[in-house]
């Protein structure tokens, strides 16, 4: 694989307009089973609920066989069949709101290739700057990972426990509404998400994978449902271990110390899936 020819996509952007519309707000809502007041024009977005805007509207034709866009254009066309969402680094500077005109400006920040034990790996980061008519709202550097597909016999990684001594916990049910609905919302065709024959016949999986950004959100989720008051100042996270519907999974968050909240998402058998961690003001 020729990582230079991929690098050579280091400092490309790319520019979206959008408008933060209430229907959507109400429907991600009512996918975390919240019971939210009506969104009305002012209403604050909830952080992390901004990914369901500047949705990528890439024609049907323009489809690989993943259902995600097919490569090259903004993002390097990297040669490698998996693609995920492995985490990411946010600074909220103020709420966006119902009603906003609202720009995300992006731009490839880095590209990395490395060995794994499972094969070739890309790392690509993108950075988005996204701001209102008042100024910027929300810097965001977003990690995406390339993989090969796990060759026979490899064994997996070995999975860390998860933490323990959680001061607050929710159990989730991943069922496949739970995660059609977040694609719907997400204008997200990534396959593994809602076509159980292709997760499991093509990519190996055992059932159905949940989103890394919906795990991320159900974690601030959790934060706000224990401190509904508490604005985030920054957040990071970073998937650890995949989540599938077939089983239940848990979001947890401790305090540490006066301005930083830890959280982590479980699995059934008590690993650890994704750590993160969100500051306070």
């Amino acid at each position: 694989m020729d990582i230079e020819s991929l690098q050579q996509w280091i400092g490309r952007t790319e520019r979206r307009s959008d408008v933060v519309t209430a229907t959507p707000v109400a429907a991600l809502s009512a996918t975390l089973d919240r019971d939210d007041p009506e969104p009305l024009p002012g209403t604050e977005l909830s952080p992390l609920w901004h990914w369901m805007y500047f949705a990528p509207l890439v024609r049907q034709s323009g489809i690989g066989a993943d259902g995600h866009p097919k490569r090259g254009g903004f993002l390097p066309p990297v040669p490698l069949p998996r693609r995920m969402w492995a985490g990411g680094r946010l600074e909220f500077h103020r709420p966006l709101r119902v009603g906003d005109e609202i720009t995300r400006e992006s731009r490839i920040a880095d590209v990395r290739g490395k060995a794994g034990r499972s094969g070739s790996l890309v790392f690509v980061v993108v950075r988005h700057e996204i701001a209102d008519a008042r100024g910027p709202a929300i810097t965001e550097e977003h990690d995406i990972v390339y993989r090969d597909d796990p060759a026979p016999g490899v064994a997996a990684p070995e999975p860390r426990p998860a933490p323990a001594g959680a001061a607050f916990a929710r159990e989730i049910v991943p069922d496949p509404v739970l995660l059609f609905r977040y694609s719907a919302l997400t204008f997200n065709g990534h396959r593994i998400h809602y076509d159980r024959s292709y997760a499991t016949g093509v990519e190996g999986y055992p059932g159905l994978v949940v989103h890394g950004p919906l795990i991320a959100t159900l974690l601030l989720d959790l934060l706000r449902r224990e401190l509904p008051r508490t604005r985030v100042r920054r957040f990071e996270f970073r998937a650890v271990r995949p989540l599938f519907d077939i089983h239940r999974f848990t979001v947890c968050g401790r305090p540490d110390g006066d301005r930083a909240v830890q959280l982590w998402a479980r699995d059934h058998e008590g690993f650890l899936a994704m750590e993160a961690t969100a500051w306070l003001p």
